[in-house]
């Protein structure tokens, strides 16, 4: 088990980073190996923080989102740390980090994530890019999101080559989604 005196040293350094996204990621870094030596799953980051990452901190969000189904594990670990229960939010004032779990899993088993090695024997997953775009083409559809509409086409731009393509255009056409058509005018544009 990670010893008190690391988990301090852990916690001095996320309050030392500058960066909002480098202190969320290696929070969840420690989040993650807290759980994993209570033999727990890991949590998968999602959401805006999951989209400032891909996009190299061009977009910023406030929260991490986690996708994570033993609430009540991460509840035990985020309280031992000196989090506080805020509404839906856990917050620790003292770190500037707010933690939220609005998914349980990841939609299907075969979603793709990345993992993030962050030193110190700690590493986050990250939802996969192809699902966080998913994710984000359906706000810009549904919701009307025009933030959510140019972070897609700056993803697609931006990883065009590593793109699993197969892959995003088989979500895309899933009923649930119903994005290809969008997918494809978007892939038409930035070919041109």
């Amino acid at each position: 088990m990670m010893k008190r005196m690391n988990i301090k040293e852990i916690l001095a350094r996320i309050r030392k980073t500058e960066s909002p996204l480098k202190r969320q990621l290696l929070m969840v870094g420690l989040l993650s190996k807290l759980l994993e030596e209570r033999d727990k799953e890991i949590p998968t980051v999602i959401g805006g923080c999951a989209l400032s990452y891909y996009s190299r901190d061009v977009y910023f969000t406030a929260d991490i989102d986690l996708a994570y189904a033993d609430r009540e594990a991460l509840d035990t670990v985020l309280r031992d740390i000196g989090f506080n229960k805020k509404g839906r939010y856990w917050i620790s004032d003292d770190l500037k980090i707010a933690i939220e779990a609005p998914a349980s899993t990841l939609a299907g088993e075969d979603s793709p994530v990345e993992v993030v090695e962050l030193g110190e024997g700690l590493q986050c997953r990250i939802i996969g890019l192809e699902d966080l775009i998913i994710d984000r083409m359906n706000a810009c559809k549904y919701w009307n999101s025009e933030i959510d509409c140019e972070m897609v086409e700056l993803l697609l731009t931006r990883y065009r080559e590593e793109m699993d393509w197969a892959y995003l255009e088989n979500k895309a056409a899933l009923p649930e989604n119903n994005t290809l058509q969008e997918l494809n005018k978007i892939r038409a544009l930035r070919e041109q």
